[in-house]
């Protein structure tokens, strides 16, 4: 569910940029990619803790160090490309 969650936000998030190119309205898609971005987040911690339930000790010590990272990574490019257009405006109104 995560990947189809991200793959989401990913689309939402290059419409956004897309449209701000465009000169369009992109606060929609704005919203929408941030908004994925955290189901992928709120999916992914899902999955961890149906590990821990089942107490799968050896998946979560395989993959969770470098999925952590990851996740931090991703969700700060996320966030930076969603915001982008916002501080491009604003920065084109000084």
């Amino acid at each position: 569910m995560w990947i189809i969650l991200g793959i989401i936000a990913i689309v939402a998030t290059l419409i956004n940029l897309y449209m701000y190119v465009a000169g369009k309205d992109y606060k929609l898609a704005m919203a929408i990619g941030l908004s994925f971005t955290a189901l992928t987040l709120c999916s992914e911690y899902s999955l961890v803790s149906g590990w821990v339930k089942v107490e799968d000790w050896s998946t979560l010590l395989d993959v969770v160090p470098s999925m952590e990272k990851a996740l931090w990574f991703l969700t700060i490019v996320s966030t930076l490309l969603n915001i982008t257009p916002i501080l491009l405006e604003l920065k084109g109104k000084r």
